[in-house]
């Protein structure tokens, strides 16, 4: 019997020379003539053990980590492929990794053990068994499920998922959509792509149970194109999905290949298809996401009308993030309750963190809400990656607030977050040594901005223009106090004059910035003497106000 050998195929792996690593193990074991099954799965998150390469054995699977190129010849020595341990990249069972066995993982529960695009292996590991429950099932019952879980949209709004389902169900209408937020391009951010290449059937079993919640018929997916990896797992995987009847006309019900229980047919129907992005951070916006589905430029549209009333094409629609409907299966197959167990106050369930930045253990950490900041960062990101001491960390993007020390043991969950003028966001957390210039972030925030603003309303696309160039007197030590003050009320500006929150968020960072790293603006000051400058400050700063 062939040894099974799994290796990850996601796009962190293949970063790592991982198709190089499969195609040399491959090609060694042909030439000791030992029989293998290389077998490519998704990540399991640890992406500083990448490629992460795992053996089945009658125990259960063995990893070894992080494998190149030039292990592969002692691996075989060492006679890896029987799971011995005489190898310094032997670590184990990884579901006893510490980083993984303090998890709680729900939404990534399958991730990393199952080939992502084999309907049997998902099947084998309770997929569609969701589905198979919202198929018994009222629209109104699935709906009431999902309330009482008390998921909110993981997207970063965290607006209750139940409650925008209600609204799109309750709307007359022949035509309704299910649109799948897939454009994640917030900084340090990998869940939704993590979902697409390790798990992508239970994204599509999601946005099934969601259309026979409301009555639709249709999705797209609203993939960023920068996720090529990402668009071909998960293309096949929709081709699959058609070929064993979970989607398309009469979806299978209790698994049944015929599509028929006691003879009749389900007489539910849910087509899917992926819509690439045009690499524009703006169409994360739901608006500006259905106007590029239409084909038109992503620009930010007016509210009201909501897109649950008046979205795509005009139509009811539910737009939700990858890690929204990623929720859903767990819920339809254990129950709200069993999904609300999980979590504090009003944030209920788990959400997917993610590591990034100038972190030792860069990876994915599923948890309940109610962690602190600093034992995510600490116990699961082992600190720095130069062993240099920590100075700010930011959560939630690009547009989320950086955060000192004295702020790092705030609990991981939305309430808390608010309550100190912070986001969780889409759970990215970036994490900078002490070598960081906060004044440099500062300015990079607000030229993010300026960069992918849609330029729909005059404060976020002038008022962000406008904050890099006032920025860049203050690091030059121009009429240091003044442009100071003016930075803020363009600040203020910015916050209460904006159309969405790209315009209006723009300042949390940089408003933090000030607040919490001070040292880095007032140093600035001492550059050189206070010079005059040749534009007046007062009056750029009433015009700014006036508009």
């Amino acid at each position: 019997m062939a040894i099974k050998i799994y290796i990850p195929c996601d796009t962190t792996t293949l970063a790592q020379g991982g198709e190089r690593v499969a195609l040399l193990i491959k090609a060694e074991a042909t030439n000791r003539s030992i029989d293998v099954d290389i077998i490519r799965n998704g990540s399991r998150g640890l992406f500083w053990l990448e490629p992460l390469v795992e053996v089945a054995t009658k125990h259960g699977r063995v990893g070894y980590g992080s494998v190149t190129e030039n292990d592969i010849t002692a691996l075989f020595d060492a006679k890896f492929y029987q799971g011995n341990k005489d190898h310094p990249l032997h670590i184990g069972y990884p579901e006893e990794h510490p980083y993984l066995k303090k998890q709680q993982r729900l939404t990534f529960a399958r991730a990393g053990i199952i080939d992502p695009v084999s309907i049997s292996d998902y099947l084998k590991y309770d997929g569609y068994k969701g589905l198979t429950s919202a198929l018994s099932k009222s629209g109104q019952a699935i709906i009431d499920e999902v309330k009482s879980s008390g998921l909110r949209g993981r997207g970063g709004a965290a607006f209750p998922t139940g409650i925008k389902w209600q609204t799109v169900h309750d709307c007359s209408g022949e035509q309704k959509y299910i649109v799948c937020n897939a454009d994640e391009g917030d900084s340090g951010t990998f869940a939704d792509r993590m979902v697409m290449e390790a798990d992508p059937f239970m994204l599509i079993e999601g946005m099934t149970i969601a259309a026979l919640a409301v009555g639709a018929t249709k999705g797209y997916i609203y993939l960023r194109s920068e996720y090529p990896v990402a668009h071909k797992i998960l293309q096949q995987a929709i081709d699959i999905a058609y070929q064993n009847n979970y989607l398309g006309e009469d979806l299978q019900v209790n698994g049944q290949t015929n599509r028929l229980v006691n003879g009749q047919a389900s007489g539910k129907s849910f087509d899917l298809e992926i819509r690439l992005g045009a690499e524009a951070y703006i169409c994360g916006e739901e608006t500006a996401l259905l106007d590029s589905i239409e084909g038109k430029r992503g620009l930010v549209r007016f509210k009201p009308p909501l897109p649950a009333i008046e979205g795509l094409f005009g139509c009811p629609t539910v737009v939700n993030n990858v890690l929204s409907f990623a929720a859903i299966p767990f819920i339809l197959t254990e129950g709200s309750q069993a999904y609300a167990d999980y979590g504090m106050g009003r944030s209920r369930g788990t959400l997917p963190f993610q590591l990034a930045g100038n972190i030792k253990q860069g990876g994915l950490v599923e948890l309940a809400f109610g962690t602190s900041l600093r034992e995510l960062v600490e116990d699961f990101g082992a600190g720095t990656f130069t062993e240099r001491p920590m100075r700010a960390i930011q959560v939630g993007g690009p547009l989320g607030a950086y955060l000192p020390e004295s702020q790092w043991d705030t609990r991981l969950d939305y309430e808390s977050f608010s309550s100190i003028g912070a986001v969780l966001g889409h759970g990215g957390i970036v994490v900078f040594d002490d070598r960081v210039d906060m004044l440099e972030q500062a300015r990079f925030s607000m030229e993010f901005c300026v960069v992918e603003s849609c330029g729909k309303c005059t404060p976020c696309r002038i008022g962000s223009t406008r904050g890099v160039e006032v920025i860049d007197k203050i690091s030059a030590g121009i009429n240091f106090a003044d442009n100071l003050e003016l930075l803020d009320e363009l600040c203020e500006t910015m916050v209460h004059g904006s159309l969405c929150a790209m315009g209006s968020m723009t300042p949390i960072p940089i408003q933090s910035a000030i607040k919490y790293f001070p040292e880095d603006i007032k140093v600035k000051s001492n550059i050189k003497t206070k010079i005059t400058d040749t534009s007046d400050s007062t009056r750029g700063s009433q015009s700014l106000a006036g508009k």
